[in-house]
């Protein structure tokens, strides 16, 4: 009687592995632009969260007042208005559109931020009678899927 020994399977064969690299390679692709777009909206809710620290700073400006501050004269500097010092991610601009309305605009940086938002702005904006909206600027615009929920 001839003993026949069956061998056992060593390893992988060259499809199975073509198999997990192909998977591997359909799930990178979708997975790294998400995980960019998730950045990037993080970094714009932090710029927004900044902004909102400043707009109640504005606002009790604006009613003590009567005047949207204009960011460069007297009590109304960057720095008495509570704007950080350093932003690592932007910079922060404001601009007087009437005597009590006007814009506080966030600029983000050329680097050191995602690429989906690189020289971005987005603006807080309000106007005569009080009322604050948070939007997209005119000029190169974060783009409405980044902007949060109660900024579009």
């Amino acid at each position: 009687m001839k003993n026949s020994k069956q061998k056992k399977q060593q390893g992988f064969t060259l499809i199975e592995l073509m198999i997990v690299v192909a998977v591997i390679g359909v799930l990178a692709a979708i997975a790294i632009p998400q995980y960019q777009k998730y950045v990037a909206k993080s970094e714009v809710a932090s710029a927004l969260a900044t902004l909102t620290g400043v707009k109640t700073n504005v606002e009790a400006y604006a009613v003590e007042n009567g005047a949207f501050p204009d960011g460069s004269t007297a009590n109304q500097t960057e720095a008495d208005l509570g704007v950080p010092s350093t932003i690592p991610s932007g910079v922060i601009a404001f601009s007087t559109a009437s005597s009590a309305g006007g814009t506080i605009k966030f600029t983000f940086n050329a680097s050191g931020v995602s690429n989906l938002i690189t020289s971005k702005n987005f603006e807080l904006v309000r106007a005569s009678d009080g009322t604050w909206t948070c939007q997209g600027s005119s000029a190169s615009p974060v783009t409405d899927d980044l902007l949060p929920k109660n900024c579009r």
